[in-house]
């Protein structure tokens, strides 16, 4: 390590995105100010040797779900800690986890989990209603379908999905294309900014890649205080050290219905936000020096 350097930090990308990803490039600016060197590296390249650095932030292994087994593996064996540590990762890369959220207070879209062979029967008991269908672990709406309870062709759809998984099975909410989609970052616990979500015209998927769009927007204090009570609720669990959360979800009749919390991989939306970027990469810092006290 250099003379120059305080901490040797490695950022977990993925084949897709091998990189450090423009959106965050000011993060990294801001750690390679504060001293830390900072190396992009492929999560699941077996010729990088992870012991040689401090710790591992989590960033575009947006892959991860495709390789799950070997994705519990790779965390099992790393030699150094991960930003966020790892029995929080495992526990977030289940979407399981809203069901205990729920119980914990926090409102989530109605969900049912359901094994595959069951999705038949689960959707003759909900005739005509409109649903989404993900699987438990998943991503970038992998595996994610829609349609109406009952219709043939859904059926048909819903009858090619992966028999090995289990999926959630919500109903569709329509405030997601009307409305849009909030996502609320924080840092430590805090509140840092926010963006709001739309799918192009005709879709309901609001990630990029599907033609969504993003736009920074300051939520009121009440959503804030939604979003940081789901925290809270992570908290009750036994996941209280959240270096970064992303939380999202869409306010249908007046309440916000929490639809992810994103604590592994999420994008950050980084981009344009460069004070942001200086707080996170702040508390990345005082983790590291902690971590090698």
């Amino acid at each position: 390590m250099s003379d120059s350097y305080t901490h040797r930090l490695a950022v977990a990308t993925s084949v897709a995105e091998p990189g450090i990803h423009p959106d965050d490039k000011n993060l990294v600016a801001s750690l390679r100010g504060f001293g830390v060197e900072v190396t992009a590296c492929i999560w699941n390249d077996p010729a990088v040797d992870w012991a040689t650095f401090d710790a591992v932030l989590i960033r575009s292994i947006w892959d991860y779900f495709k390789h799950y087994a070997r994705f519990k593996q790779w965390l099992g064996q790393l030699p150094v800690p991960t930003i966020n540590n790892k029995e929080l990762l495992l526990w977030n890369s289940d979407k399981r986890y809203l069901i205990e959220l729920a119980t914990h207070g926090v409102p989530i879209i109605p969900t049912q989990i359901v094994p595959a062979s069951q999705l038949p029967d689960t959707l003759a008991a909900m005739p005509s209603r409109e649903v989404v269908i993900k699987p438990t672990i998943s991503g970038t709406a992998w595996h994610t379908v829609r349609g109406v309870a009952g219709d043939t062709v859904f059926g048909q759809v819903v009858a090619k999905l992966p028999p090995e998984f289990d999926y959630l099975v919500q109903p569709y909410v329509p405030e997601v294309a009307s409305d849009g989609e909030w996502s609320l970052l924080f840092f430590d616990g805090e509140y840092s900014h926010a963006v709001i979500k739309r799918p192009k015209a005709g879709d309901y998927r609001v990630q990029s890649d599907f033609g969504g769009v993003a736009q920074a927007s300051e939520p009121g204090d009440d959503l804030i205080a939604s979003a940081s009570r789901v925290l809270e609720a992570a908290a009750a669990i036994g996941h209280a050290d959240v270096a970064y959360a992303r939380i999202d979800g869409v306010i249908s009749q007046g309440q916000f219905l929490l639809m992810e919390l994103e604590m592994i991989e999420p994008f950050l939306h980084l981009g344009h936000q460069v004070e942001a970027s200086e707080r996170f990469a702040a508390n990345l810092v005082r983790r590291l020096a902690a971590s090698t006290d």
